[in-house]
């Protein structure tokens, strides 16, 4: 598919055209590190200063990893490439005809092309208090101010016993895809292994973890051998499984299921779905499933060749006719493809459509327990040779080699000295909670789904 840049300017020797990037995620990072290479002028707004590792969140979440190990500032990022400027910045509108971006402080920034790179926010399926009463994990916001009511409501129960009927101690997770089972495995190995050390008092053996999904299987997208490793880690490890159940409503002090069961908690964990973010809506493009934008398979925007889209935010179509999943892998690869599409333009050369190169999947599910499913024939590993596996993928697409460094330090001591610190309650208002009785509900125990019958290959680590 060859298109040529809408100024005239980008060919001869005139100087090159100047990108304007919105979003310092994996999609924006990568176009501008790709276009930094060939000295090409970038502009990259976010309303943060800095590129967060999603992936990792959950790690900082459960006080495995600190903040400073899951992200990056990105002008450190790009402190040696003199054509990238970056701009601390929340967006207001943008204007995909002109190419120009405003900020909210009414400055507007123009560039010859223009990258959309938003990335996504949760989606709550419009369930009922789920946005005002859950913490979703999908900034860095999020998972510290989760960590901080997660050690709220072990303080809180710590000093009064009395608390843990008021669910002190239960914690429900929604969503059994990769970081609900995370988050999960996560979770439970932090009950079990630091909270006896850190809190004696505490009665440990009432702590519940409710992992819950409205499917048949966690780890969706994984083979059948993979869902029944990790229903079986999980089950091992404590978490009470509620499948084929949705949730229809989330208060402030409970959970109510599809079934018809309450559970009383004071920490909802959402890992039930993304769709794009919220300047999406606003952009004037034509949306998908999700909100996301449509693109063509170059990656750019029909009828509007200077204007690519990618990431979470872009809707387009695999192989296999489904869109292409949000993961910060095929936002990093689409990120570098518009990339070199630009640079493309710019040599008169001609673009070509995305390709992803699929390096497999891969989930944690617990200490020394993980599933991958490597290489475009899926070859499949569980436990310590998985675990391992996801150490150094995850390790090769931090950004920064003190991010590597820092990380790898706290994964081994977690991993071989069981030390961890707690972490601080750094988020006083995610931690407040109203611990009045609530009015009474007809409060029915759940039970854990029984995990399923794992198959001969499928050995659980003793971890």
């Amino acid at each position: 598919m060859t298109r040529r840049p809408e100024n005239p300017e980008a060919q001869g020797d005139a100087s090159p055209p100047s990108v304007v990037i919105v979003g310092g995620g994996f999609a924006g990072v990568g176009c501008a590190q790709e276009l930094s290479d060939a000295h090409v002028p970038v502009t990259l707004l976010d309303r943060n200063n800095y590129h967060q590792f999603q992936p990792l969140l959950y790690q900082l979440a459960t006080a495995q990893l600190a903040a400073n190990d899951v992200a990056t500032p990105l002008r450190t990022l790009f402190r040696k490439e003199q054509t990238i400027s970056i701009k601390e910045a929340d967006i207001a509108k943008v204007d995909p005809e002109s190419r120009t971006v405003t900020t909210t402080d009414g400055v507007a920034f123009s560039g010859d092309y223009l990258v959309l790179a938003m990335g996504s926010q949760p989606n709550f399926f419009r369930t009922p208090g789920a946005a005002e009463h859950s913490f979703p994990l999908y900034s860095l916001l999020d998972a510290e101010r989760l960590r901080s009511r997660m050690l709220e409501v072990f303080d809180a129960a710590d000093r009064d016993p009395r608390l843990i009927d008021q669910g002190a101690l239960t914690f429900v997770i929604v969503g059994g895809g990769a970081t609900g089972v995370e988050v999960a495995g996560a979770l439970a190995d932090f009950i079990n292994r630091v909270l006896p050390a850190e809190y004696r008092d505490l009665a440990g053996h009432e702590t519940r973890v409710h992992l819950v999904d409205h499917g048949n299987a966690l780890l969706g997208p994984f083979s059948e051998s993979a869902h029944e490793y990790a229903a079986k880690v999980l089950h091992r490890d404590g978490v009470r499984l509620q499948m084929g159940t949705a949730v229809e409503e989330i208060t402030s002090s409970s959970v109510r299921l599809g079934n018809g069961t309450v559970i009383r908690t004071r920490c909802v964990i959402w890992a039930g779905g993304l769709k794009a973010a919220p300047l999406a809506s606003g952009v004037g493009l034509g949306q998908g499933r999700g909100g996301r934008l449509t693109v063509e398979p170059d990656l750019s925007v029909d009828g509007l060749p200077n204007v690519f889209v990618v990431g979470d935010v872009a809707n387009l179509n695999g192989p296999d006719g489904t869109p292409y999943p949000q993961l910060g892998s095929v936002a990093l690869q689409q990120g570098q493809w518009a990339a070199k599409n630009i640079l493309a333009d710019i040599a008169g050369k001609p673009r070509h459509a995305f390709h992803y190169h699929d390096k497999g999947i891969m989930a944690m599910i617990g200490r020394g327990a993980a599933v991958a499913e490597v290489g475009r024939k899926r070859h499949e590993l569980h436990g310590a040779i998985a675990f391992a596996s996801w150490l150094g993928v995850h390790a090769a697409l931090m950004s920064g080699i003190r991010s590597r460094v820092d990380a790898f330090v706290s994964w081994g001591w977690d991993y071989f000295s069981g030390n961890r610190s707690p972490g601080l309650i750094d988020h006083p208002d995610a931690a407040t909670i109203d611990w009045t009785e609530p009015e009474p509900i007809d409060l029915r125990e759940s039970v854990a789904t029984p995990a399923p019958r794992a198959s001969t290959d499928a050995t659980v680590p003793s971890g």
